[in-house]
This record gives C-alpha cells, sequence and structure tokens, in this order.
C-alpha cells in the first residue's frame, strides 16, 4: 500500500462542490477527490436482481467512472488513512459503502465520517471521530433501491404492452399519480350547489363607526355549514332574509375580544422548505433542492473562506442543536428589543418517523444574515438563505399576540356577525408572515342600536378541492407516510419527466389523459383489494415504516423484499392477462401538414397539447397551441395586429411572445398588461395574477386597488 506515514490522508466526497470546500478548510494534509455520485449502482439496461437468489442485486461500475475509480485506487495506495464522506443518508451511506468494496476498505473498521454542516468547525471534528459504515442504513436503503427496480422493471414492460411503449410505473410515483387522477375525477363528478352570501353594511348612530356583517342564523338556527351559507340555497330565500332585515332594527346583542398568541412556526424540514419555496419563491421542488445543496457544500466568503452556510438539507427533524440555540438567541438579544426574546428556547416534535441524528435545516452561522450575503450568493442562492435564515431566527422568538374580536348583532329573529384580527405584538412576525385574518374591527356597546345602510346579496356556487399544487402534494404525501425527505422532488419531477402530468396556467398539477389512463389501468390490478396494492397510500406508508425498522434492525431487508414480492408477482400476472387498453385517436384540428399534405391532428406531450402531422414518424412536423392573452403586442400591435399570446420554453417555463414569431422577436418572462409606464412609456409587465403591473425599465410600480 505505499509509504502510509507519509502519505496523505484521502478524503472522498460525492460533489467536486464539496471537494473544493474541504480541500480549503482541512489543508494541505489531505487530499480531497469527489466520485460524482455514485461509483458503482444496478445497470439501467435490465433487471440486475436475482429473485431466486434471495434477491441479490448485481451492482456494476457506473458507465464512465473507470477513470474516477482508478484515480481514487491510485490515490488510495499512497495514502496514509482514506475517510469516506458522502452524504449523511441512507445514499450517501450506501455510495460509502460501494467505495469500501472498490478501494478494499473493511466496512467495519473506522472510515465514515458525516458532515450534517460543512464548516470548519464541524469538519475538523468530524474528521477526529470516524465510525463504521452503517450497515443497517445501507440495507434499508438497499431494499428500496431493489423495491423499485422490481416494480419498475417488471410493471413498466406490462404498461408497454397494454397501453403504450416507453410507459414507466414506479412503486412511489403510482401512487403520487393516483392522488393526482383521484382529484381529477373528482372535479369531474363534481355537482356544484347554489348558496347566497348576505353582507350588511351598518355604522353606529354618529356614523364614525363602519360595520360588515354576516347574516348567520334564524331563530338561533345556523345557515353555515362547512364555512358557508350554505343553507341559503335560492334567490327567492335570499331576497326575502334581505328585505326583513332591511325593515328590522339591528340591535348589538355581545362584542366581545379575546387576546390570543400565534405560536413561531417550526425551523424547516425538507418537505416544509419545499413547500414554503413553491408557495413563496415559485421554485419546483428539484430546483430548491438543487439550490440548497449549493447553500449545504459551501461558497467562499471575503475574509472567511469557504463554508457551508445551511446544515444538511435531506431531513425530517425539527431538533435544533444546543450551540444553534444559544447562538439564535445571542442573536436576537442583540439585534431586537428584549419582548423579542423568550425566557426559555423553544422546542418543537418531530413526527414519530424522523431521524433525529439530524437536525432542521437552519443556517450554519446565524450572524451571517441574508443582507451580508447579498452580493455573495446568486439571486436564487439568496432567496433561499433569506428565507430559511428568517424561518430559523422567527423559530426561536416570542409569540405574537393578537387581539381577535366578534361582534353579534340581532336583527329580529336573526342573527348577524362580523369577526376582526388585530395584531397587539408582533414577535416572530417581525420576520415571518403572520397571514392575519380580517381585519380591524370596531368596538360597540351592548345593547346599542346600528344604522341599517345597505344589504348585499352574492349568489355562489360551492367548488370542489383544487387540484395539486407541487406544494400541496407533497405535503399529502408527508401526511399519508409515503415517500421521504430525500425523494420528494424526485417523485413531482418523474410526473412531469413521463408526461403523466402537466402544470396548468394557475401552477397546478393535472394529470394528462396519458395518466389518466395509466392510473385506470394501476386502479384495476392494484388497488387496496388486490394482493398487492402498490397504488394504495396505506400500503406504501406501511412500506416506507418497514425500510425504517430495517435501518433500526429491527427487520431483514431480504425478508421485507420477499414478503412484497410474494403478493406483487401473483397480482402481476393476473394483469398480463388483461385486453389491451383502448387508446382514443387523436384529435383532427380541420387543417392539412404544410410540409406533406396529411392531416393536423392533436396531441399531448409532456408540456401539454401541441399540433402535430398525422404523418408521424415519416413527416415530423409540429408546432405548438398558442393562447393569446387579449393584449397587443407592445412592438407591432399597432400596426401589424400582433396579439400576444403564451409559450412554453424547451424546459417547460412559461413566457410570452408575440403571434406574428419569428416576424416579430418581442419576448418576455413577465406577463405584458396592455399598459404603458406613465413615467417613460415602457410597456408594463406583472410577475403573476396577484402582482401589480411595474415598469422593467425605471422600476415604476402601479398602486395596489384597496378592496
Amino acid at each position: 500500500m505505499g509509504n502510509k506515514e507519509t502519505g496523505k490522508i484521502l478524503v472522498v466526497v460525492e460533489s467536486p462542490t464539496k471537494a473544493k470546500t474541504l480541500s480549503k478548510i482541512l489543508g494541505s494534509k489531505y487530499t480531497v477527490k469527489a466520485s460524482i455520485g455514485h461509483i458503482k449502482d444496478l445497470p439501467k439496461s435490465r433487471i440486475a436482481i436475482d429473485i431466486e437468489n434471495n434477491f441479490e442485486p448485481e451492482y456494476i461500475l457506473v458507465k464512465g467512472k473507470a477513470k474516477i475509480k482508478n484515480e481514487l485506487i491510485k490515490l488510495a495506495k499512497n495514502s496514509q488513512k482514506i475517510l469516506l464522506a458522502s452524504d449523511p443518508d441512507r445514499e450517501g451511506e450506501a455510495i460509502s459503502w460501494h467505495l469500501c468494496d472498490i478501494l478494499g476498505i473493511d466496512p467495519h473498521t473506522p472510515c465514515r465520517v458525516r458532515f450534517y454542516e460543512v464548516t470548519p468547525k464541524a469538519v475538523k471534528e468530524a474528521i477526529k471521530k470516524p465510525e463504521t459504515i452503517d450497515l443497517n442504513r445501507v440495507n434499508a436503503q438497499q431494499a428500496r433501491r431493489v423495491l423499485d427496480r422490481l416494480v419498475g422493471y417488471t410493471l413498466s414492460p406490462l404498461l408497454w404492452k397494454k397501453v403504450r411503449y416507453g410507459l414507466s410505473a414506479g412503486r412511489v410515483q403510482s401512487v403520487a399519480l393516483d392522488l393526482i387522477c383521484k382529484r381529477e375525477r373528482e372535479i369531474q363528478n363534481f355537482v356544484p350547489a347554489e348558496y347566497w352570501n348576505l353582507d350588511v353594511s351598518a355604522t353606529s348612530e354618529d356614523e364614525k363607526r363602519s360595520y360588515s356583517l354576516k347574516v348567520m342564523s334564524f331563530e338561533g338556527k345556523s345557515y353555515w355549514k362547512e364555512g358557508k351559507s350554505l343553507l341559503i340555497s335560492s334567490e327567492t330565500e335570499a331576497s326575502k332574509i334581505a328585505q326583513d332585515i332591511a325593515n328590522l332594527p339591528l340591535k348589538v346583542s355581545e362584542y366581545k375580544v379575546r387576546k390570543g398568541t400565534r405560536k413561531p412556526l417550526p425551523p424547516f424540514k425538507t418537505s416544509t422548505l419545499q413547500q414554503e419555496a413553491a408557495r413563496r419563491l415559485g421554485f419546483s421542488p428539484r430546483r430548491t433542492m438543487s439550490i440548497a445543496q449549493s447553500l449545504f457544500e459551501g461558497v467562499t466568503i471575503p475574509g472567511r473562506g469557504p463554508v457551508g452556510l445551511i446544515t444538511y438539507m435531506r431531513t425530517d427533524s425539527l431538533r435544533l442543536a444546543p450551540e444553534a440555540i444559544t447562538g439564535v438567541r445571542n442573536y436576537i438579544a442583540g439585534h431586537f428589543e428584549e419582548a423579542y426574546l423568550p425566557k426559555s428556547p423553544n422546542f418543537f416534535a418531530s413526527n414519530g418517523r424522523s431521524q433525529d441524528a439530524h437536525e432542521a435545516i437552519r443556517p450554519t452561522d446565524v450572524t451571517l444574515s441574508p443582507e451580508d450575503l447579498s452580493t455573495v450568493l446568486s439571486s436564487e442562492q439568496h432567496r433561499l438563505y433569506s428565507l430559511i435564515w428568517k424561518r430559523f431566527v422567527a423559530s426561536q422568538m416570542t409569540p405574537a399576540i393578537v387581539a381577535n374580536a366578534i361582534l353579534d348583532v340581532e336583527a329580529g329573529p336573526y342573527g348577524l356577525r362580523q369577526t376582526g384580527e388585530t395584531l397587539l405584538f408582533e414577535g416572530w412576525g417581525s420576520l415571518w408572515p403572520l397571514d392575519l385574518k380580517g381585519g380591524r374591527l370596531d368596538p360597540a356597546q351592548e345593547g346599542e342600536e346600528l344604522l341599517f345602510k345597505e344589504v348585499v346579496k352574492e349568489q355562489r356556487f360551492t367548488k370542489p378541492a383544487a387540484r395539486y399544487s407541487d406544494a400541496s402534494l407533497i405535503k399529502t404525501l408527508e401526511e399519508k407516510g409515503v415517500g421521504r425527505p430525500s425523494t420528494y422532488a424526485s417523485i413531482v419531477e418523474t410526473l412531469y419527466d413521463r408526461g403523466y402530468v402537466e402544470k396548468n396556467e394557475e401552477k397546478r398539477l393535472e394529470p394528462t389523459g396519458l395518466g389518466m389512463t395509466v392510473d385506470d389501468f394501476l386502479l384495476k390490478y392494484f388497488d387496496s383489494e388486490s394482493k398487492s396494492p402498490i397504488i394504495d397510500t396505506s400500503f406504501t406508508a406501511q412500506m416506507e415504516a418497514n425500510l425504517d425498522r430495517i435501518e433500526e434492525a429491527q427487520l431483514e431487508w431480504v425478508d421485507v423484499v420477499r414478503s412484497f414480492w410474494d403478493g406483487f408477482i401473483l397480482t402481476l400476472e393476473e394483469a398480463k392477462k388483461a385486453s389491451n387498453v383502448e387508446r382514443p385517436e387523436p384529435e383532427p384540428i380541420g387543417e392539412d401538414c404544410p410540409e406533406c399534405g396529411k392531416p393536423l391532428v392533436k396531441k399531448r406531450g409532456r408540456f401539454g397539447e401541441f399540433i402535430a402531422c398525422s404523418g408521424y414518424p415519416e413527416c415530423r412536423y409540429t408546432r405548438p397551441i398558442l393562447k393569446t392573452i387579449g393584449v397587443p403586442c407592445p412592438i407591432c400591435g399597432e400596426s401589424e395586429q400582433g396579439e400576444v399570446v403564451r409559450r412554453r420554453s424547451k424546459k417547460g417555463k412559461f413566457f410570452y411572445g408575440c403571434s406574428r414569431y419569428p416576424e416579430c422577436k418581442f419576448v418576455s418572462w413577465n406577463e405584458p398588461t396592455g399598459e404603458r409606464c406613465p413615467e417613460c412609456g415602457t410597456p408594463l409587465t406583472r410577475k403573476n395574477k396577484r402582482s401589480v403591473p411595474e415598469c422593467q425599465k425605471c422600476g415604476w410600480k402601479k398602486e395596489k386597488e384597496k378592496k
């Protein structure tokens, strides 16, 4: 093995970025190299699981990794010690286990170091205390990998034969698809019910106080159900109530105010980070995790050198290290008034499956505020770091104090009510939005008569449950115990990649016809009544729990896989006997192909519908389906009648362009409104439906209309 006493210590990580950061932290006595992900894995071309031999997986060298393998072996021979520092999760443990095999290391020897944050202190402490490979964690990852391979490489060919060539099905992916398709069927089968809202405007006798009261009850019986006035179901009934109230005195029966507290939210874990990044920043789960990975692996800060800015981002724990709590409490004490620091730290309970060896996602150094890093980070990194930093600091601040006011008014037999919520002390709300309900409610005296002004009737109809967004799907998967922190992003992205789901204009997940067809087929054979209900959430959640028990050395991984396979193969054989699924023919659009003359049809791909030639594959003519937004093109709208249309980029992102492209080159990521800036005349745009029009040239913004 060469002269080990004079050699350096070799540290192997997955990522070149992480290797660069560690090299600068550890110095010249260490050689840090990246394996660039897995060095060994199952081959892509075949199932590679020996089912008859206890499901033995056949791992091979990953394609293109021969050079990296040889370089690592050469470095290992001339190193006095080898430390494996892949990420501290199941997948990272499996990577280190495979590296042991490649480099001839006994996994039972202290060769494994785990960094939960890439900072000088954490790295140097971990290097001093290497541990053995956690083979239970490896086995849990191996069980997941084998289960996913067995399902994917047996069920996907079945879909090729019964539905369409090239389709895929996965163990967790199919559950997520079923959730989306079930919601779509609920929407399709939903029958709206009519109901009426009645809002009564009133004032105090001196007209200095105004009230907006909702009609709530008649003779003590509520009109409201499920948060709506569903029992006022017709215009006739609404008109009678309105007429009665207009002719009756309004008398205050009760006004009460109760102080309440809003406790701070916990720091982020993987699922909540992905949800809030989608909701507040518009990031997809994959994008969020990619940016978080770059923050974890480290950036170079002038005067401080390389440092990882956040703790490990794949976690379901809400635990905070004692030194992190001390640090943030000191920061709050130094930057906020005394009332913002609670007497004792705030603690948050994780769910029963949480791996509390990890921490919640937090800044590694709370004194590095987002403002301090504004010139160091990219725009995306800065926005995500700000989200993580503010949530962490807010989690250790005092509760917000609010006044919840309720005004009850009688109009003969009718009961009316208005509620309000007033912020008395912002507490943690100084850093994180509190989302208060209602506005300020003026006080009133019991027995006081109010002056009737008007009653407004509004017809409404019940709506079905909303389609899932990225955030709400991840939340549902987590609540049902499906998937784990490391898998949420890939689950959602796989559904996009397979063309089973697309995002509509409201950024909600809508199943394609292909997705519905695949789900219908899987439901027929793999539902909760089958021997292998792989698309049943409770079955999949139980499988996740079994993987956790393998990691805890309570189950053998082979037994878990065999138990699954015995039921799955029987169901699979039954499904093979099914007749092929009839697929609907593409819809003709009444035009001929300009290249070959055959009819053009509507087809659906990963990014929605498009126009294509029915002569495919001989003729490959396609064009997008353009949706106008009702705004003339800012460049040629007056002279050539060009219109702004909504398009998709090659990566599926929406943008806006001219209907006359390529003759007119107008493009914009933001939606044009048809208005022009009063300051400089530049066309105004808005980022989304809720944002105000603004000028990209001079920064002018239109004032938001008050409701």
